[in-house]
């Protein structure tokens, strides 16, 4: 029997419709999910065609719970490609520039429907461009080059370098990054030498590379590196940057207790779980980094060993407030500590809770005029310390020379 005999008549029309959606130039994208096939924790695939090194190919995000694995096909194949993702899905959702083809089915039957002009579909000369103020005459000022040819691989922008619809609110988060970077940039002591940029938990490397893109575009020459514990990850991004020409950026496959880079001028860990927030500032400041931006995540070291002061106790009885009050103190015990060793501190929130709860930054700049370590910041923190009954705190045991990296803990 043959691949074809098998499926529905509803599975051949959609693959006929993509098929000549691809064809004519009008396909968008195709989400297959409710996967049921045989890899792991996979939730969905969304196949766009893209342009690498001037050749289209169909991109593949395979979406699971922890996290994204692109690959890409060559374009001749696509239509076997998708009809082998759809025999192990449930559903599929087909964009083309002015329909939407759903298909759905179960043990019992299948159906596909078709909605003229579906949400989400590609941009037309009828539809607003989302990096367009409406009401306006100009373009919105990006801190990234919408152009840049980065954001295809990563599936920020399609072919014609529009924003996919889909992505609109991580090419918000890019570009607030950058602009943040890039105010904090003008604050520090830079020298002729090239800048030296670290990205601790860089993942899919969103911000890598748009970091790396902007100083290029600056007129700088950046020696960036991303540092990764996922292999796959890591492969990919080393990818994308050959494609990209991206000559001084490249990927470490490894964490803060791993990567030891001689020089560092910029450290960026953006949701490093737990204590590895605090190993990745300790790098920055021992380094002597010029900057240091932390959005911290995961906070857990505190929480078992906060005690409430008595006038708190009915406040913190609640779950819910004992573990805010662990995280403030936390991240405060973190900006105090930056303080003392000569950094301007600010903690405020990166970008709105609609786009990410893990929205509070770090941001330190370092003073021009440090001396020594400040004993009075430190008073403050042994107070805070004793208020709460902390015992310990990861980053002062690491400044402090007080860690145990072979037991993993502290020396005390």
């Amino acid at each position: 029997m043959s691949i074809l005999e098998t499926i529905t008549p509803q599975e051949l029309q959609l693959l006929n419709e993509f098929s000549q959606a691809v064809e004519n130039k009008s396909f968008d994208r195709i989400i297959l999910s409710q996967y049921k096939g045989e890899l792991a924790d996979l939730e969905k695939i969304t196949c766009r065609v893209i342009s690498l090194q001037n050749e289209d190919v169909l991109s593949c995000l395979y979406r699971y719970k922890t996290n994204d694995v692109t690959k890409n096909h060559p374009l001749a194949g696509a239509v076997s490609i998708v009809q082998h993702l759809l025999a192990d899905c449930k559903q599929a959702n087909l964009f083309t520039a002015d329909q939407e083809y759903q298909f759905k089915k179960n043990k019992k039957k299948a159906m596909l429907t078709v909605s003229k002009k579906a949400f989400g579909a590609a941009p037309s000369s009828n539809r607003p461009d989302p990096t367009v103020q409406q009401g306006h005459d100009r373009t919105k000022h990006r801190y990234v080059d919408q152009q840049s040819y980065f954001l295809q691989p990563l599936g920020i922008t399609d072919a014609k370098a529009q924003i996919i619809p889909s992505m609109a609110r991580k090419w918000k988060q890019i570009n607030k990054f950058v602009e943040i970077f890039s105010g904090a940039l003008s604050q520090i002591e830079t020298s002729d030498e090239a800048l030296k940029v670290v990205d601790f938990g860089s993942g899919k490397g969103y911000l890598t590379f748009a970091l790396y893109d902007y100083l290029a575009k600056q007129g700088q020459t950046p020696f960036v590196t991303g540092v990764e514990l996922n292999e796959k990850m890591v492969s990919f991004c080393q990818d994308v940057a050959l494609q990209s020409e991206f000559a001084q950026l490249d990927f470490f496959q490894g964490d803060v207790r791993t990567y030891h880079p001689e020089k560092l001028d910029v450290m960026i860990a953006l949701h490093a779980c737990d204590v590895a927030t605090d190993f990745a500032i300790h790098t920055g400041i021992r380094l002597n980094a010029q900057m240091i931006m932390c959005a911290p995540c995961c906070h857990k070291e505190l929480r078992p060993q906060l005690q409430s002061p008595k006038v708190l106790s009915p406040m913190l009885q609640f779950g819910i407030h004992a573990g805010q009050q662990a995280e403030m103190l936390t991240d405060t015990i973190r900006a105090l500590l930056l303080k003392a060793y000569g950094y301007d501190t600010k903690v405020f929130e990166f970008v709105a809770l609609e786009h990410t709860s893990k929205n509070k930054m770090i941001l330190a700049t370092k003073r021009k005029d440090f001396k020594q370590v400040d004993e009075t910041v430190l008073a403050q923190i042994q107070a805070l310390k004793e208020m709460y009954g902390i015992q310990k705190h990861s980053l002062e045991l690491l400044l402090n020379d007080a860690w145990d990296m072979q037991g993993i803990g502290c020396k005390c």
